[in-house]
């Protein structure tokens, strides 16, 4: 396996600045295996979904995690935290996080917002040796000085400014703790929700905190190679007997996949996951997947690979052709992965 099996050129023009207005306004690619691909629009959805179905989403929320500051000396720095160190359950002040500039920050440096209150202290790195713990200073409850001081952490690729930071969170979003917000889920309205239901889809949820292997390619001649981090994944016993019970099991996005498969694959409802997804899996639960187009030489794309094979290819090359957008605000496929 080769890294240049997962490149394709993307031009920059289509990477997708701005979420289709209104969400479901996106369009989807519907796979349809050796046949040609349909062009539709995300509201057409529950045209293609079938009674008997549950529609399985990750309701994580992204949290504004990204924080702007500055050091003693007056150097800029900016901290994306990624998640508590004490898990949900913590309180939420130490955090595994990304930091710049890395080589330059000392263990106790405090980093200080405009007004010069200190925010963050740094502390050590992790095993992982890309990522900080720090601690967040301050009184009172560390989202709330979150929601004061973060900025949301749109991925480097989107430069145009959000004028509303909801767009970036799902309609359904529950816990926060999220890096980056589980894109696929964007294209979701309450109407639409509805009319899946109404069409006799179940719904379940699932939590996948979504972190560090959203920012990182991977670089290693051999994809298999790569390090992929771990993350916090929730699935409850009732939506695992859900999935066993279902005609098929739709997944929305890659996160619910990966939260999906962990739990089936482990044997575990919750905790850590470093499942690397990728060509030979073995599926335990996911049928079908509604999922946005991806950058190069990503796991995300290893992923795609592995449930529907080579012909992700011809589905790319056909929404390069056409009018697509790509990655985080850009438009959907279906794929099946029994066709």
């Amino acid at each position: 396996m080769l890294l240049a099996d997962f490149n394709y050129e993307l031009p920059e023009e289509r990477i997708a600045q701005t979420p289709a207005d209104p969400r479901d306004s996106a369009q989807l690619l519907i796979d349809q295996g050796a046949a040609d691909p349909l062009h539709r629009h995300v509201r057409d959805l529950a045209e293609f979904l079938r009674p008997g179905d549950l529609l399985v989403v990750n309701d994580s929320k992204v949290i504004p995690a990204r924080l702007r500051l500055h050091r003693g000396s007056g150097g800029a720095a900016e901290v994306l935290l990624l998640e508590p160190v004490g898990g949900s359950d913590g309180d939420r002040r130490v955090w595994e996080a990304l930091v710049r500039p890395g080589k330059k920050l000392k263990i106790g440096e405090q980093l200080f917002t405009d007004d010069g209150a200190a925010l963050v202290e740094i502390g050590a790195r992790t095993a992982a040796g890309d990522t900080f713990h720090v601690t967040l200073l301050g009184d009172g409850d560390p989202l709330d000085l979150l929601a004061g001081h973060g900025d949301m952490p749109l991925p480097p690729y989107i430069t145009t400014p959000l004028t509303d930071l909801g767009r970036y969170q799902t309609v359904y979003a529950s816990e926060p703790g999220s890096a980056a917000a589980p894109t696929a889920g964007l294209h979701f309205t309450p109407e639409l929700l509805a009319r899946i239901e109404a069409a006799g889809v179940s719904l379940a949820r699932v939590e996948l905190v979504v972190g560090l292997d959203t920012f990182q390619p991977m670089s290693a001649p051999n994809p298999l190679d790569h390090q992929i981090h771990s993350e916090r994944y929730r699935v409850s016993a009732e939506v695992l007997d859900a999935c066993r019970a279902a005609k098929r099991v739709v997944a929305v996005g890659t996160t619910a996949t990966r939260a999906l498969e962990s739990a089936a694959t482990f044997d575990r409802l919750d905790g850590r996951t470093r499942l690397f997804i990728h060509r030979g899996y073995d599926w335990k639960l996911v049928d079908v997947l509604m999922t946005n187009f991806h950058l190069p030489r990503t796991t995300l794309l290893m992923m795609i690979d592995a449930f529907v094979g080579p012909r992700w290819r011809r589905l790319y090359e056909d929404a390069l052709a056409g009018d697509y957008r790509f990655l985080s605000f850009g438009d959907a496929m279906l794929l099946d992965r029994s066709l």
